[in-house]
Order: structure tokens, then sequence, then C-alpha cells
């Protein structure tokens, strides 16, 4: 079972569930899980990945979203209880803490 796309699948959801348009996008060649963009047109783009502790994963999943050009708001989803992490402005959130409204301290 691929636990990766369970979690993307449950991510997706939410992303509607919150009442996003929700498409994926490309950034060059990569490809990024999730464009979000609210009733106002508000963008934020989602990578999720089961974990990103191994070194090659972690830089396979930030690429797409390094490779985007503007300022709107970029997460990395996991599974991984890690305290809050940012890798060039994309900030790394524990998926039941994202799931859950939680907010960073």
């Amino acid at each position: 079972m691929d636990q990766g796309h369970i979690l993307e699948n449950i991510v997706y959801l939410e992303l509607l569930r919150r009442g996003f348009r929700v498409f994926v996008g490309k950034a060059g060649s990569a490809e990024v899980d999730f464009v979000a963009q609210d009733y106002e047109g508000a963008v934020e783009y989602y990578q999720v990945a089961w974990s990103v502790r191994e070194e090659r994963v972690l830089k396979r999943e930030l690429n797409s979203l390094d490779l985007i050009q503007d300022h709107n708001p970029k997460y990395l989803i996991t599974m991984d209880q890690d305290p809050p992490v940012s890798y060039n402005g994309i900030r790394q959130k524990y998926a039941l803490d994202w799931l859950l409204g939680k907010r960073e301290r």
C-alpha cells in the first residue's frame, strides 16, 4: 500500500472541504502536487510526502516548489512529527496538525 498517495488524497479532499479550487501544477518539468486557489483568487502550493527524512526525498519534494518564482505560500505536508521547519520559505507541516488547523507558534 502506498501511504504517500493515500496522504495526497486526504490533503486533496481537505483542500476541497476548505473551499479551495484544486489543480495539479507544473514548475518546469517538475510536478507540484496541488495548486489551491481560494474564492478571492489567492493561491497556495502544496507538496505531499509521507516522509522527507531521507535527504534525496526532501530535495525531490522541495525542487518543484523552489522553481516557483512568485511569493505565494508554499507548504510541504508530511507525516514527520518534527518541529515546524522552513526551507527557503517553504513551510513543512506535520499532516495531522495541518488537518486539525493547528497554528505554528
